[in-house]
């Protein structure tokens, strides 16, 4: 037996469990299903009232930092202590890399509470004798999966999605890959982004790993003819393709999400008489301003916030729907999705999709075969694209079976999170 079987690998995580981080669920789910033992170590509480159901499933203990001061002081002090005393030459180390850090930082403060954290988080490491530590998202908990590896003499990795790929500098990027043993990330779009400024002897550590979903938890019905061509007449998808006309959208209630561009071609296709509705399920800061919008165009009527929803309602949600519309654009600071989970998961539910030629979603979501793109920030074409597909019964079948066969093919989570488990056991050994 290996030693990553018999001795728990460790995930950093900021906050867990998280709604929208569904897909490191799926990942570690599947990597205990595959017989790998994990420990989840979790910077932050949970925030949400609302959990996936699926948190059940994972076996993995789970680490928190302390939340009050009360309970921060003594344990981090402890830690730190410990550490010190135990191994003064490699906490040397991790203080010495924390200081330089923070005299390039435009921000010193953040490296040393990053600092605090990862002494507490090492002592940790050290109790459930972690041989390898892997942290999700390149900021917070990759500085702290860093530090960690310094005192505990241990390797670590880390995967890399969106936001926290294109808002960290590329400097810092870098360092932070020359110093793990590998780096993940969902896209083919981010591979290419990060080895275009990597040396060419670390473009090796970069590897493809698309996020997974559990093709279990979305039912569909597909039914093919005996030479292999799409049986187009019969009740392959969902009934609510035929009949009900519910666009479906899903996202955080942020403006990378371009869910005003949304809410704008609605009231395009309410202008041009098309008969529709428009659930939108997500929460976050953009909604009184998303909800004067819809006021503001006269589509209270026509179009909904529906804020968080737990999972299994989202499930049920994506089989009354007619289509699912996504609309991320690019910021001016550099952030984007990368391939947004809900494409992933509406998509395997069997329904049409319509969405941006943002980042990676062009390698899920590709033109006229199993969805249809528009170009960023164009109400406009998004509506044209919405009512093409609203008033064509046999191309919105097609592309959701399409659609469906391009998530089994690539995007089960059983499957891709065997490329990590590989990769995991290389690493701690």
């Amino acid at each position: 037996m290996t030693q990553t079987l018999t001795r728990p690998i460790g995930y950093l995580l900021k906050r867990y469990p998280r709604l929208s981080e569904t897909f490191i669920l799926n990942e570690m789910r599947a990597l205990e299903r595959l017989g790998m033992r994990l420990h989840v170590f979790s910077l932050l509480r949970p925030e949400e009232t609302l959990a996936h159901p699926a948190v059940r499933d994972l076996q993995a203990p789970v680490t928190y930092f302390p939340q009050t001061w009360a309970a921060t002081i003594p344990a981090v002090a402890k830690a730190h202590a410990t550490i010190a005393l135990t191994a003064p030459l490699r906490y040397a180390g991790a203080l010495g890399l924390a200081l330089w850090w923070s005299v390039l930082s435009r921000h010193p403060l953040g490296v040393l509470k990053q600092f605090l954290r990862s002494g507490y988080m090492a002592l940790a490491c050290r109790q459930q004798q972690i041989p390898h530590l892997h942290a999700h998202f390149a900021n917070a908990p990759t500085a702290v999966a860093h530090l960690v590896s310094v005192m505990c003499n241990i390797p670590f990795s880390f995967s890399t999605h969106a936001k926290d790929l294109y808002l960290t500098p590329k400097k810092i990027m870098r360092r932070r890959i020359r110093s793990a043993s590998f780096v993940l990330t969902c896209t083919r779009h981010n591979v290419e982004y990060l080895q275009s400024f990597l040396p060419e002897h670390e473009r090796h550590k970069i590897h493809l790993v698309y996020h997974g979903i559990d093709l279990a938890a979305f039912p569909f019905a597909a039914a093919e003819d005996e030479g292999g061509s799409t049986a187009e007449e019969t009740k392959q998808v969902s009934p609510a393709l035929l009949s009900v006309p519910l666009l479906l959208s899903v996202g955080r209630l942020v403006p990378k999400k371009g869910l005003c561009d949304l809410i704008s071609a609605c009231q395009l296709l309410h202008a041009r008489g098309v008969a529709f509705r428009c659930a939108i399920v997500g929460e976050g800061p953009l909604r009184r301003e998303l909800e004067a919008q819809i006021r503001r165009l006269g589509l209270e009527g026509t179009v909904s916030l529906l804020g968080a929803m737990a999972h299994d309602r989202l499930v049920a949600l994506y089989g009354e729907a007619s289509i699912f519309a996504l609309s991320p654009r690019v910021m001016e600071d550099g952030d984007r999705d990368g391939i947004p989970n809900v494409l992933v998961e509406a998509m395997a539910s069997g329904l049409p999709v319509v969405s941006t030629r943002v980042s990676g979603i062009p390698e899920l979501v590709e033109h006229g075969r199993t969805g249809l793109l528009v170009e960023p920030e164009d109400p406009s074409a998004l509506a044209d694209a919405v009512e093409q597909l609203l008033g064509d019964r046999k191309r919105r079948q097609r592309l959701a079976v399409a659609a469906r066969r391009k998530i089994e093919d690539g995007f089960e989570c059983w499957e891709t999170a065997k490329a990590v488990q590989t990769l995991l056991q290389v690493g701690a050994r």
